[in-house]
């Protein structure tokens, strides 16, 4: 069993406030989730109005399907253009 944690830095300049922000978070969390088969959550950065940091999970028996996935992920939200994609980390735990 392979486990896969991706960490996603964001910013959201739009916003002017912790509703405009939820509202954006809310949004990509669903989107990510209807789209991809992995636990997503905001993680931190939770009183900062114009950041976000979204946390990603998934479990997979092969580590290149998992480095695949969540890749495509990151891909996905930062084509979404709902927020600005500062920086990620992932670990893959084998």
């Amino acid at each position: 069993m392979h486990v896969g944690v991706c960490t996603v830095y964001l910013s959201i300049p739009a916003s002017q406030s912790l509703k405009d922000k939820r509202q954006v978070v809310k949004s990509l969390i669903d989107r990510v989730k209807s789209r991809f088969n992995v636990a997503v959550a905001e993680v931190d950065a939770l009183d900062a109005h114009q950041r976000s940091v979204i946390g990603l999970v998934s479990i997979s028996n092969s580590p290149q399907h998992l480095n695949q996935m969540l890749s495509r992920t990151i891909e996905f939200i930062e084509n979404m253009h709902l927020a600005i994609l500062l920086d990620y980390e992932m670990d893959l735990s084998y």
